[in-house]
């Protein structure tokens, strides 16, 4: 059998050869000279539409059969869970509860104003402005993808056989696919950035490390079949600036990066993480802080102060949350950062969770699963805006002039703008937004009548500003 068996082993083996010479030829002739370049030949934006009109036709499947069946589909943004009435001052729903005309002036606790407190309660339990910014965003119509469906029961033969399909897809072509562009790019940062590193000519060495860098993050875009619409482009940061996002996930730096040159601000890590810092800053002026450094506020203003200082450097990429939010919301930013003499460059980062959900929500998953997510998602979309740049105004302190950069960045890119702090997602609410609570209600009981209308989402810094300034920091 020995004469049947060998040629059938060569054509396997001619024909495996083959595929993979292919394979890489088409990568490399599509993907990474194009990524080389700086070109696009409009497949992924061709891709997005494609996917678009399949999901249309999805979702008209599933009304269809949901209408057969005399039933609604599930909303996962459905309204009427809870009316929230507007907002007043707590001395002033405690007096509609009391139903008096005005509170008395004596010291008195009355049962009725417990009512106030469960309601406020309760509306938090059901509808948490904060918890639900650390979830991940729901969509109204289905993208074929089981982790964002909720509507199993209307999905006819003919979906069912479409879903399936897709996961031959997305697993088959798209996850290979861009399991290997990531290795390249990965690979070539590390061993260019490396290489480039040792060019004594400072110069050519700043030249050729950022076409490095734009090269490999453009090849990591591919990798994740990011299509990016890019606003304002004469708005991009410039040397001897801070450029500041909102924070959805730790591609937001690929998604940027992908249109600039920046240099990063983190800890230093370990491994993976680790090799690829270790190459970078040998050609980049990147700065890493040691695990007990970070803490030290004043050396870290020192570092970034020194280098935005030289109007050689590229800009200093920073994400003020501190922390992932879902992309619903900007959440309070630190401090730090605006605390630094230099010019600003706000940058509003808004995803599309139709096409995949970039949202980390790193309580949930490790790095590698969502990475997997990421990659056999459709694609990730999403529209980048660079904001006018933006400086301190005279008389304005850091914690101004971050709200007021929040502010511009919540108001471009469609997002709530927040008080709280990004810290809540791990940490428990401090003592102080308790305080506060029992400082309004004291001031009810012994009958001061202030002037000014208290909301019960009072910022504290104007009663606790040495506090609040040190969970800013």
């Amino acid at each position: 059998m020995t004469w049947f068996t060998l040629p059938v082993d060569n054509l396997l083996c001619r024909c495996l050869g083959i595929s993979i010479t292919v394979w890489f030829t088409l990568l490399f002739v599509f993907i990474i000279v194009p990524a080389v370049l700086g070109v696009s030949f409009g497949m992924r934006r061709l891709y997005m539409r494609t996917l678009l009109k399949i999901f249309e036709w999805a979702m008209l499947r599933m009304e269809m059969g949901a209408k057969e069946k005399n039933q609604e589909l599930y909303k996962p943004y459905s309204n009427g869970i809870i009316a929230k009435e507007p907002p007043s001052s707590l001395q002033q729903e405690i007096q509609e509860l009391r139903g008096s005309a005005c509170l008395r002036s004596e010291p008195e606790f009355e049962m009725a104003d417990i009512f106030y407190f469960c309601r406020r309660g309760v509306e938090s339990i059901v509808d948490d402005e904060v918890t639900k910014r650390f979830s991940a965003q729901e969509l109204e119509s289905w993208n074929l993808l089981t982790r964002s469906n909720y509507n199993f029961r209307h999905i006819s033969l003919r979906l069912t056989v479409l879903w399936g399909l897709g996961i031959l897809i997305r697993y088959g072509v798209l996850l290979p696919l861009r399991v290997t562009l990531a290795v390249t790019g990965i690979g070539l940062l590390l061993v260019l950035t490396a290489l480039v590193g040792f060019l004594p000519n400072r110069e050519l060495r700043s030249y050729l490390s950022e076409k490095v860098h734009l090269m490999c993050y453009r090849i990591c875009v591919r990798a994740l079949t990011a299509i990016i619409t890019y606003h304002n482009r004469e708005n991009k940061p410039q040397n001897g600036g801070i450029c500041v996002a909102n924070h959805t996930t730790p591609i937001d730096v690929i998604i940027l990066a992908n249109d600039g040159y920046y240099s990063m601000v983190g800890q230093v890590h370990g491994g993976l993480m680790g090799m690829i810092q270790r190459a970078m800053v040998k050609s980049s002026p990147h700065i890493w802080f040691e695990r007990s450094e970070v803490k030290d506020r004043h050396l870290v203003a020192k570092r970034l102060g020194d280098h935005v200082a030289d109007k050689t450097k590229q800009p200093i990429l920073i994400f003020p949350e501190g922390t992932c939010i879902n992309n619903t919301s900007v959440m309070m930013f630190k401090k730090g950062s605006f605390e630094i003499d230099c010019t600003v460059y706000p940058v509003a980062i808004k995803y599309d969770p139709l096409f995949g959900d970039a949202f980390w929500n790193s309580s949930k998953f490790g790095m590698v699963n969502y990475l997997l997510r990421m990659m056999s998602s459709w694609a990730i979309v999403c529209s980048v805006w660079y904001l006018p740049p933006m400086n301190k105004e005279e008389g304005e302190d850091a914690v101004q002039f971050a709200n007021r950069v929040k502010a511009a960045i919540a108001a471009q890119g469609g997002l709530v703008d927040l008080i709280w702090d990004g810290g809540l997602k791990r940490g428990k609410v401090k003592d102080a937004f308790k305080e506060e609570q029992q400082k309004l209600y004291s001031k009810v009981l012994v009958g001061e009548q202030d002037q000014e209308d208290h909301s019960d989402d009072k910022h504290l810094e104007d009663e606790n500003p040495e506090e609040h300034e040190n969970s800013r920091g």
